[in-house]
């Protein structure tokens, strides 16, 4: 509870051949002997991730992966899972031996730099050979940084850290605000926080936390209500919130308690922002009312909660859409960092708030359905839409509906 949350902090991942050095890397980062060191070739297995607090970058996650030269079917599954790594990875440590770089490592530079992920090469084991001139010259007029090291002595660690710091871009360490650029310094948001059967206990979850703590950081108040309080709360204030902010699941109770002229969105939405693409989930969401009973809608948990009765996920939203289509439609269901690669059988699919994942991997998540021609829409917004309250509550945000929609400001 004292922590940064994960979906929060820089991730950091480290790739590679098998047996460069990778661990020792990890380890000598962090001080600590989180990853086991062997000669032995795949001796790491599984991702190792390490948070920890990094200055100046600030809470940072390691990961350490399995040597993307594995082999056998055993060796496919743990190559699987590093490249899903790189779907949530901020910045990566490409290690390769001094004297060992070929067409691997490579294709391996490439695939990061096509998806416009920061890299350091690192050059571990230097004591047993340096990077060819050439390379060194084409790594330099790529503007790719690389430092010698010997990880297993902590010879050019410190100069790993150094230039970490130095290839973070800006708006990974200032990250946009939440909802306090629609909430002036000394003004006041109104936060609608329904306790279920889901909350956790003496806790309320992620996304609303996280408003509350963004309200504060930019001197802005708020007053937190449940949704039966609501309408006794707005009554009680001298002068309109600037904002009223509702978990999805009570959107219809909300936006009829909340004065027309008094802003409404939900958290989710606002998530959609912070997070993804906000106009691509407006524009996924429009696309619901060309559904048809049958139809494959894929529903994207970034989290892992045991589903209860009622479940938003399982059971609401279906039974919201299938209200809205006529007729059943086909859910299926993922969660956690678990996401189809193939897209094509399904019509559009609803993802969360994502509040528990980073915003590297929401938006690859928003990539992939781009490339697969299947529209993406979020929680908030299919709620939004089905209940009749889309453009109520996208009114904060009129760049993003007249964007979807075609529609002048």
């Amino acid at each position: 509870m004292k922590a940064a949350p994960r979906s929060l902090r820089l991730h950091i991942g480290i790739f590679g051949r098998r047996n460069v050095g990778k661990s020792s890397l990890l380890n000598a980062l962090t001080r600590q002997g989180v990853s086991i060191v062997s000669d032995v070739a795949g001796t790491t297995t599984d991702p190792v991730e390490k948070p920890m607090e990094m200055l100046p970058l600030g809470p940072v996650v390691f990961i350490d992966t399995a040597g993307l030269d594995d082999s056998g079917a055993l060796g496919e599954q743990r190559m699987a899972k590093t490249r899903g790594i790189l779907d949530r990875t901020d910045v990566a440590l490409l290690v390769a031996e001094a004297g060992g770089w070929t067409d691997f490592e490579d294709r391996l530079l490439a695939e990061l730099r096509g998806r416009a992920i920061p890299a350091i090469v690192v050059f571990n084991k230097s004591d047993l050979g340096e990077p060819a001139r050439d390379l060194r010259a084409r790594l330099e007029t790529a503007g790719v940084p690389w430092v010698p090291a010997r990880a297993r002595d902590d010879v050019g660690v410190v100069e790993v850290r150094e230039a970490l710091v130095a290839v973070v871009p800006d708006d990974l360490l200032n990250a946009p605000p939440i909802l306090a650029d629609l909430v002036p310094p000394g003004e006041l948001a109104v936060l609608v926080v329904p306790i279920d059967k889901e909350a956790p206990k003496g806790r309320i979850i992620l996304p609303q936390v996280q408003a509350i703590r963004d309200l504060l950081d930019h001197d802005a108040g708020c007053l937190v209500v449940k949704e039966d309080g609501l309408a006794r709360a707005l009554d009680g204030l001298k002068t309109p919130p600037a904002l009223v902010v509702t978990d999805s699941q009570a959107f219809a109770a909300v936006a009829a308690a909340t004065p027309p002229g008094v802003p409404m969105t939900s958290f989710s939405i606002l998530f959609s922002r912070y997070k993804g693409d906000l106009a691509e989930f407006v524009r996924g969401a429009l696309t619901i009312a060309d559904l048809r009973p049958g139809d494959r809608v894929l529903v994207a948990e970034a989290c892992s909660h045991h589903p209860i009765s009622g479940d938003i996920g399982r059971e609401k939203i279906p039974a919201w859409l299938n209200g809205r289509v006529g007729g059943p439609l086909a859910f299926t269901t993922v969660q956690g960092h678990d996401f189809p690669a193939d897209l094509l059988s399904f019509r559009l699919v609803v993802h969360c708030g994502s509040c528990m994942i980073t915003r590297r991997e929401m938006l690859t998540r928003v990539l992939r359905c781009r490339e697969a021609g299947v529209p993406v829409t979020n929680y908030g917004m299919a709620i939004a839409w089905s209940l009749g309250v889309f453009e109520r509550a996208l009114a904060p945000f009129p760049e993003a509906l007249a964007a979807a929609t075609g529609t002048p400001r």
